[in-house]
């Protein structure tokens, strides 16, 4: 059975007169919607065309097959939710971080099908094209944090660790659409803290990642940052080594 049980109901929206534009906007929107809810596999174009009110064969005309138009759907959301990434430059960097992700969840409320869409399935709908278009949406998120920190080339534990919050907002946003038992400015300052918290734990790994948390939260002497192990076992030797070289 095709996704939209098409077959069952036989029902049709009646078809309009529209712009090439306006009607290639609106299969995108109809393809977005199939796909955020079942797999691609399971979408076929006369789902697509009868939840558009279009016929099959505009569909074709329009996008040649099945793939091209979710290659073009996915273009489509992923184009807009960058455009809402573009940095805006204002407050300090964590404001500027509570910034960026409230433009991300307005385009998760207002977007919902495109986002789940664009983030939906496994890693076998991840490669190729498709995986290039999500790819590069995250690609676009972490140039903007990396930005806003002030950071030239982050280096491997900061690297994994927004790379890390990366994933977890995307997760945040896809729990919040199935859910939505939490208010929106709360996850947000959630995942601010979530940030907050990683930077803590990658501190006690990367003396830069330390500099830049005390840049961050200048109110937090580093005394009160976490010191791994091995830095506080480094920095004892060293201290010992002085006392030895302190005896007369």
């Amino acid at each position: 059975m095709s996704a939209t049980g098409q077959a069952e109901d036989g029902a049709r929206p009646a078809r309009r007169r529209l712009s090439v534009d306006r009607r290639r906007e609106e299969l995108i929107a109809a393809a977005l919607e199939l796909f955020s809810r079942h797999d691609a596999e399971d979408v076929s174009i006369d789902d697509v065309a009868a939840s558009a009110g279009a016929s099959r064969a505009l569909v074709y005309h329009y996008f040649g097959g099945k793939q091209e138009l979710y290659v073009a759907a996915l273009r489509s959301a992923a184009a807009e939710l960058r455009a809402r990434l573009q940095p805006q430059g204002e407050g300090g960097p964590l404001e500027q971080l509570s910034s960026g992700l409230t433009r991300y969840f307005d385009f998760v409320e207002e977007h919902a099908a495109g986002f789940a869409a664009l983030l939906r399935g496994g890693p076998a709908n991840r490669a190729g094209e498709i995986g290039e278009i999500v790819d590069g949406v995250r690609q676009r998120m972490l140039r903007m944090i990396v930005h806003q920190m002030g950071v030239d080339a982050p280096g491997p534990a900061l690297r994994v660790t927004l790379r890390s919050w990366v994933a977890s907002v995307e997760t945040a946003g896809l729990d919040w659409l199935e859910h939505r038992d939490m208010e929106r400015a709360e996850l947000e300052r959630l995942l601010v803290d979530q940030m907050v918290a990683l930077l803590r734990a990658a501190s006690g790994h990367d003396p830069g990642v330390r500099v830049l948390l005390e840049t961050l939260l200048p109110v937090h002497p580093a005394s009160e940052l976490p010191v791994h192990p091995a830095s506080e076992n480094r920095a004892s030797e060293n201290r010992a080594s002085e006392n030895r070289e302190a005896v007369p």
